[in-house]
């Protein structure tokens, strides 16, 4: 039976010049963007590992119904995002990349660069981010937790007589005390925040990693370290925010210091 013919919408029920309109105009994708959409996706669901050579040139052109020219800017897409590498000669190809943590940080620096921001709103942003996480940990935990962040602790401890060396192990325990969540979302941006810290961090250390008042933070924040795992393991969620949050903060003239200094100045 036909369906019956419905009624044209009453002119009052249109939307009047000016107004709201339903649709918006839509770019069609290019050929190229197709293909590397659907390669992209083979690579996020993990149907392609990284390390995976990709089928010959040949092959995908066959697969996708595309030249070899629209087939190779599709590479130049994926290249761009880091999710393969793709070499040229005889024994080339195209092999593929996990997603990289780096890539993003340096996306989101430039992003940060073009909005002014400083290294200084970095800090600020992890002191709001990470005690936060410390809390978390506080209230839900493994013993295999406390097992690692006390080997985190116990590395911090090794390197007390190397500057460049502890700044190293007390960014590793910061991004463990993260991990450690469970929270993928929260690992990520705070990764993306370390990447660009840690790069403070360290530069920090090659200007004045001799000087005495600085050794001395350092040996301060490995101390601040220690407690707060006391503090995860014996489950005081409060006194663990509020301890990372004052050793976070404490480092004012770094953060000063920071203030002075563009995201760019660091990653280039």
């Amino acid at each position: 039976m036909a369906e019956p013919a419905r009624s044209a919408k009453p002119i009052a029920d249109l939307p009047a010049p000016g107004r709201a309109r339903v649709g918006r105009q839509v770019r069609v994708p290019k050929t190229a963007e197709l293909v590397a959409a659907s390669l992209r996706r083979l690579i996020i669901r993990g149907e392609l590992s990284p390390g995976d050579a990709l089928p010959s040139e040949s092959s995908l052109m066959e697969q996708f119904g595309v030249s070899r020219p629209t087939l190779r800017e599709a590479f130049r897409v994926l290249e761009s995002e880091a999710l393969i590498d793709v070499r040229r000669g005889v024994h080339g190809g195209a092999r593929v990349n996990a997603p990289d943590l780096e890539v993003a940080a340096r996306y989101a620096g430039l992003i940060l660069e073009y909005r002014d921001a400083t290294l200084g709103d970095l800090y600020r942003a992890s002191a709001v981010i990470e005690p936060a996480c410390a809390r978390m940990l506080a209230q839900k935990h493994t013993a295999a937790d406390i097992r690692r962040l006390r080997a985190a602790v116990e590395a911090e401890q090794a390197a007390l007589d190397d500057p460049m060396a502890l700044v190293d192990a007390q960014d590793a325990f910061h991004a463990l005390l993260v991990e450690l969540t469970g929270n993928q979302s929260l690992i990520l941006l705070t990764g993306i925040l370390r990447y660009i810290v840690d790069r403070a961090n360290a530069s920090h250390v090659a200007t004045d990693g001799a000087d005495p008042e600085h050794a001395a933070q350092a040996r301060k924040g490995h101390r601040a370290h220690a407690k707060l795992v006391d503090l995860i393991e014996a489950g005081k969620g409060d006194e663990a925010q509020k301890l990372f949050h004052r050793h976070i903060t404490a480092t004012d003239d770094v953060v000063n210091a920071a203030d002075a200094k563009t995201v760019l100045d660091l990653l280039g």
